[in-house]
């Protein structure tokens, strides 16, 4: 006998919320949408341009990481920053996945105002899986779920140590499922259309209409409906980030809600919550944005050399590991003997700062906001010590 997940009620879809418990969280929550948007208008571009280049790469990350999947941070940041015709400072090669990925998630956030279609999400799922296989083996890529095969199981976890979650609707109902799901979708909402991203959020990933990456597309339609609650094709929060740092509650949370009735108002308190979170955290993302513009301005008010530019903009586009003497000569092919004579110059200038460890081993950061100062003014010794850096 099957449980009575949620899709098998009378009158699913037909999904109810307590509208008086909402209120305040939902117009706190607007607040801060508001004062994030407010704030990112008044930073222009480009950094308007970065913040939403480190948001995007944030939230594909994390949503593939969600799911077990890693993806390399910098091949993803390289293929957003090409389609947003932004220059990183050090482009790194991606892969047909990835720039898949990425259109998937443009097309998502910067055409929000078309139409959700079953041909636009079957183009998202192919880009997913460009080969037609998931880690099992083949699968049906750009097409619902086909009739006859097993039951659809939502899970977590690894191989072996799988949770069962819910079961999802049988395959023949998914073209009916989706006819109604996208007809409610690209209608003028009927109520607040932050729940209403809620709302998608969770009927797509109740229907889970493929055989694979149902989660990460249910985000993605989800990041297109606060994308027209917005207003703006830019994306300077992200959901994805949130849930994957909550994941273990996001899972909690489809559970209870598929076997609780009609009442979704618990699973749009979360959605809410979540959403306020991930407000809070593109407040660090800001701060981070306007730090590297800082340190850029840093640099350029120096007579820096082609050397010293190359090596801040490895770091502040997430060089791996620890910057030494020795990595710093290899990146410019020169001796260690310049490498120090120009990170001694940046030291001084207030762009470094060196670690504890002496010796060989030494290594050496960027400043940063916490306990950090950047230079200021460069006049005088510090103006002299950084140009000795181009002999």
């Amino acid at each position: 006998m099957k449980r009575a997940y949620i899709h098998l009620l009378k009158d699913w879809p037909e999904l109810r919320w307590d509208t008086a418990a909402l209120a305040e969280p939902l117009a706190a929550v607007r607040f801060e949408q508001g004062r994030l948007l407010g704030r990112m208008a008044a930073l222009g571009f480009p950094l308007d341009g970065e913040a939403e280049l480190t948001v995007l790469t944030e939230e594909l990350v994390r949503s593939s990481a969600i799911e077990g999947e890693r993806l390399d941070d910098r091949q993803v940041r390289s293929s957003l920053a090409r389609r947003l015709g932004l220059d990183t400072g050090g482009i790194v090669p991606s892969t047909d996945r990835i720039d898949g990925l990425a259109e998937l998630m443009l097309d998502a956030t910067r055409n929000f105002m078309k139409p959700l279609t079953a041909d636009r999400l079957f183009g998202w799922h192919a880009a997913l899986f460009p080969t037609g296989r998931n880690a099992f083996g083949r699968i049906t890529v750009g097409a619902w779920r086909k009739p006859g095969t097993a039951p659809m199981q939502v899970i977590s976890g690894t191989m072996g140590r799988e949770t069962v979650h819910f079961e999802a609707p049988d395959a023949q109902r998914i073209p009916q499922e989706m006819r109604t799901f996208l007809t409610w979708f690209n209608a003028p909402p009927a109520t607040d259309p932050i729940l209403h991203a809620g709302l998608a959020h969770f009927r797509f990933v109740t229907i889970h209409p493929f055989d694979d990456g149902n989660g990460r597309l249910a985000r993605a339609v989800s990041e297109m409906a606060l994308a027209r609650s917005d207003g703006s094709p830019q994306r300077f929060y992200s959901m994805s980030a949130q849930i994957e740092t909550e994941r273990r509650d996001y899972y909690d949370m489809l559970e209870k809600s598929q076997c609780g009735g009609l009442d979704v108002t618990p699973w749009l308190l979360w959605f809410v919550g979540c959403l306020s979170r991930a407000l809070v955290r593109a407040e660090t993302t800001l701060a981070t944005v306007l730090h590297k513009a800082r340190l850029m301005d840093t640099l350029n008010a120096l007579p820096a050399n082609p050397r010293q530019r190359k090596a801040v903009n490895r770091l502040l586009d997430g060089f791996e590991g620890p910057l030494t003497a020795a990595k710093y000569a290899k990146m410019n092919a020169c001796s260690t003997d310049t490498a120090l004579r120009d990170i001694n110059a940046l030291i001084t200038c207030g762009v470094l700062v060196r670690g504890q460890s002496g010796g060989r081993s030494t290594a050496y950061r960027l400043t940063t906001e916490a306990g950090d100062t950047l230079g200021h003014g460069f006049h005088g010794a510090q103006h002299n010590a950084c140009r000795t850096a181009d002999n």
